[in-house]
């Protein structure tokens, strides 16, 4: 019996669309899971599907103008967990 090493494979998550523009801005996401992020550092799904370890502080960015469209465009929510931030 032998031991076989497979090749490495690829295991990070795509945080970016390759453009360069989404790194230029703030994103809509669920706060919670934003905070959840800052903190074990796992990636979190924009409104606009950009992935991302939150990082920097959104305040120096302006907002995404697709995630403030679909943002916008969302019906008005009412309960928890409907809270979106950039």
């Amino acid at each position: 019996m032998s031991t076989k090493i497979l090749p490495e494979q690829e295991t990070t998550p795509r945080t970016s669309h390759g453009d360069g523009d989404h790194e230029r801005f703030s994103h809509y996401a669920d706060k919670h899971k934003i905070t959840e992020s800052m903190v074990t550092g796992t990636p979190v799904r924009a409104l606009c599907g950009k992935v991302w370890v939150p990082s920097r502080d959104p305040k120096k960015y302006p907002v995404c103008p697709e995630c403030k469209e679909i943002y916008e465009g969302l019906p008005p929510g009412g309960g928890q967990g409907d809270d979106k931030n950039p």
